[in-house]
């Protein structure tokens, strides 16, 4: 385990749980997902209306809530990565112009080339 930010990891392959998050975050953004968390809150009210047994409401709200909490974890870790990357980017083209407008060498464009598509490769 490390506390390092993915994108200041080093290497340049995508770990598992990278990927994983990736899938899942667009797996949660597709309209087959909202639909089914609309019937899980359905299915949700009508536990409660049908006054089934405590322990049954009980598991049922621990098991949404361990989804909740899983989610927010896998798209907090997709986003942030993202947003690096993003960052990263703008970095590399403000250094670029910044080299051009000054007319330097040319290791900002080197490192522009670098960081394109870099969000694939975490």
């Amino acid at each position: 385990m490390t506390t390092e930010h993915p994108a200041e990891r080093g290497g340049t392959g995508r770990d598992l749980f990278a990927a994983f998050s990736e899938r899942a975050s667009n797996v949660t953004s597709s309209p087959l997902f909202s639909a089914l968390c609309v019937l899980l809150l359905l299915g949700m009210l009508a536990m409660h209306l049908l006054h089934l047994p405590t322990p049954w409401l009980i598991f049922a709200g621990d098991v949404v809530a361990a989804g909740s909490l899983l989610l927010l974890a896998l798209l907090t870790n997709t986003e942030r990565r993202d947003a690096r990357a993003v960052q990263r980017k703008l970095d590399a083209i403000a250094a670029a112009m910044l080299e051009q407008r000054e007319g330097t060498t040319h290791t900002a464009a080197d490192e522009l080339r670098r960081v394109i598509g870099m969000e694939e490769q975490q």
